[in-house]
């Protein structure tokens, strides 16, 4: 009898050969394995990864950056707000208190990427889907917050540069040599 995960899964309809999707087996263990080898100064270095991947990674890196950032101001701008309306300034203090550690979780996740590992490349391409969701609700309230489009066009870009051929056969590689 065969061992049931030898057994060949039949192929989608729609789904390109070689392509399998399957979950991530190199999830993380613990904090120091989600934590970036050799430190945060090693975010600007991408020898060895792909033209697509080195996209992507820049892509996802800065903007988490730019999250982070933008997200310092809404805590400035928060706090004078306490000022006026206290209560409303709460709400806003815990949404860009999640905004900022979502920032920051892209960064980490963008690090790890680049270090070949799949958990993290799915946790980004769910981070692109919560940018979809934020955009429809942000377009669904009318003015002023259309911008959420361009966030979730460049974070669905950054998506599947990742999940290109090229990209795959990269991770596939790395998964090979650990």
């Amino acid at each position: 009898m065969t061992n049931p995960s030898e057994v060949p899964q039949p192929q989608q309809p729609g789904q390109p050969s070689g392509f399998h999707l399957q979950k991530p087996t190199d999830g993380p263990q613990s904090f120091n394995d989600v934590m970036p080898k050799g430190g945060f100064s090693g975010m600007f270095s991408v020898i060895g990864l792909p033209t697509e991947l080195k996209v992507s990674y820049w892509i996802w890196l800065i903007g988490g950056m730019l999250g982070v950032l933008g997200s310092l101001f809404g805590l400035l701008a928060t706090l004078a707000f306490f000022t006026v309306a206290p209560a409303l300034a709460a709400v806003f203090l815990v949404l860009v208190l999640v905004a900022l550690a979502l920032a920051a979780a892209q960064i980490v996740f963008g690090l790890k990427m680049k270090e070949g590992k799949e958990w993290a490349r799915l946790a980004l391409t769910i981070v692109a889907g919560v940018s979809l969701v934020l955009a429809v609700i942000g377009g669904s309230m009318g003015e002023g917050i259309g911008n959420n489009w361009l966030g979730f066009l460049i974070s669905a870009a950054a998506t599947v540069l990742m999940w290109l051929p090229n990209s795959q056969a990269w991770f596939t590689a790395v998964k090979g040599r650990a």
